[in-house]
């Protein structure tokens, strides 16, 4: 029987209010440089450039592929919203999902978007220009590009029979006729993304960088390296056994990693072990789907797993199969993951071992954290192993305590009186009868509130005031703070 549909009306998007909503999904453009490098695996291609080209208000970015490329009518599909649903069929080498990657990642960094695509000598090219569409209300999708474009598109493509090449146009935060090409502050910003580009595609290719079927990524000439966040060929890994978590029809596979403590590493090996955020935002698991990093070091919102120092050596892989997509909650910016219920409690208790184990190698070396012989302004407290005993010490170097030290202040041999009452009564014997691995009620600084609460902001102006006291400058001051532990896990004035 045939649908009637005689009580339904068209109402089809507004394509400005559609325009805007695709440019606002919040990609950072590395990770939208990722989405369309995402599209050249897919094409199978072997070689990949992404070109940053500073020129000005005339600034552009370009990805170059020698992939199987498109015929002119799978190049409009390409360029057409959500041709495709997610329920589409993929191939076995196509990382996408929603069907609006090249369009939402594009979108959200440039107002005008042109691809030129060959399978076999005969170029294509379809430009959207996002003023167009604005003005007219129309999906107005243009055949050929303008005269500079078409040059641009030339000189990348060469001689080559086939492939693609993606370029944006009018970039955000550089498209301004105020924007001149001999301002060299704007061009250092503008070749900091591309450097910042190179790492996040090293993180999230890493695995299509490296074995017999690798591909060849660059970023303005320069190779892109892959990034081993599990330092797998280390001798001192320590590795927790493979589980193969059942997910209906399908498995997930997860296997934990404990890295080695700074003391195995070469000072260069660490800092790059640390990966682009850090050793505290690299800890935790790195999902992948299809050997693409979908997720780089996060915790997943498991019950009682907080980003902690004592932390930082525990890293656990998930390869999800793509078919799996829906139950992991994969959003269209491949940016963040909800585990599935049911595999929750499993990836907990792996998640346990593992910052058990990470734990335990900082303490066995003698590194209860980064605390220990990090940065004197940045700690309250100092935690040392001599002669078999454990200390805790006030951190004097604290710019708290160091202002509340100084001699002259009246209340100066109370507060050395009360520092030194503090360091030797350090409740240990209750903590250890309290303390359970990953309690969640393990106490949290200032109730672990993302924006800063208003008596986290107190002590942080009495910190600045300190800072500012002792010589630095303002803005120097905010910097140390915006680092300094409970600080750097929240916003507040430091960030502005």
């Amino acid at each position: 029987m045939s649908a009637k549909y005689e009580d339904y009306e068209v109402a089809a998007p507004d394509p400005a209010g559609m325009v805007a909503s695709l440019s606002s999904l919040g990609y950072s453009l590395e990770a939208a440089v990722a989405d369309l490098v995402d599209n050249s695996i897919s094409a199978k291609a072997r070689r990949i450039d992404v070109e940053f080209t500073w020129a000005g208000w005339k600034s552009w970015i370009a990805v170059v592929d020698d992939g199987e490329g498109m015929t002119s009518e799978q190049l409009v599909t390409a360029m057409t919203v959500a041709a495709r649903g997610p329920q589409t069929v993929r191939t076995s080498t196509d990382l996408g999902r929603f069907g609006v990657g090249l369009k939402s990642a594009s979108f959200s960094q440039a107002r005008q978007l042109t691809v030129a695509s060959s399978v076999g000598g005969e170029w294509s090219v379809r430009s959207w220009d996002l003023d167009v569409v604005e003005a007219s209300g129309r999906w107005l999708l243009r055949r050929g590009a303008d005269t500079e474009t078409t040059a641009v598109i030339d000189r990348l493509r060469g001689g080559a029979a086939k492939g693609t090449i993606v370029i944006w146009q009018r970039l955000r935060g550089f498209h301004s006729q105020e924007v001149e090409e001999a301002d060299e502050k704007v061009q250092q910003q503008f070749y900091a993304e591309a450097e910042r580009t190179e790492s996040h595609l090293g993180m999230v290719f890493a695995r299509f960088l490296t074995g017999s079927g690798r591909r060849a990524i660059r970023v303005s000439g320069t190779p892109v390296e892959p990034w081993d966040p599990f330092l797998v060929t280390h001798p001192s890994l320590q590795r927790l056994p493979v589980e193969h978590l059942p997910l209906g029809e399908d498995s997930v596979r997860v296997e934990a990693f404990v890295l080695p403590s700074a003391q195995r590493l070469s000072e260069h090996a660490y800092h790059r072990a640390a990966g682009p955020a850090g050793w505290l935002g690299q800890q935790g698991f790195y999902v992948y789907r299809r050997d693409r990093l979908i997720l780089a070091g996060d915790w997943l919102g498991l019950p009682g797993m907080r980003r902690e120092e004592r932390f930082n050596l525990a890293r656990i892989a998930v390869d999800i199969p793509v078919e799996t997509d829906t139950d992991w909650g994969v959003d269209v910016r491949k940016a963040s993951v909800v585990p599935p219920v049911g595999l929750r409690r499993h990836l907990r208790r792996i998640a346990v071992q593992a910052r058990t184990r990470a734990a335990e190698v900082l303490r066995h070396r003698g590194r209860v954290s980064a605390r220990t012989h990090g940065d004197p302004l940045l700690y309250a407290w100092t935690v040392k192993r001599e002669n078999g005993q454990v200390s805790c010490r006030i951190n004097r170097s604290h710019p708290l305590v160091r202002e509340l030290l100084q001699s002259g202040r009246d209340s100066a041999p109370e507060v050395k009186a009360l520092v030194r009452l503090l360091e030797e009564t350090v409740p240990v014997t209750a903590l250890r009868a309290l303390h359970e691995t990953d309690s969640e009620d393990d106490p949290v600084p200032f109730g672990g509130a993302a924006m800063a609460p208003p008596e986290a902001v107190q002590v942080a102006e009495q910190v600045y005031r300190s800072l500012v006291t002792q010589g630095r400058s303002p803005s120097a001051a905010r910097d140390r703070i915006r680092v300094m532990p409970p600080f750097d896990q929240m916003k507040g004035f430091w960030n502005d």
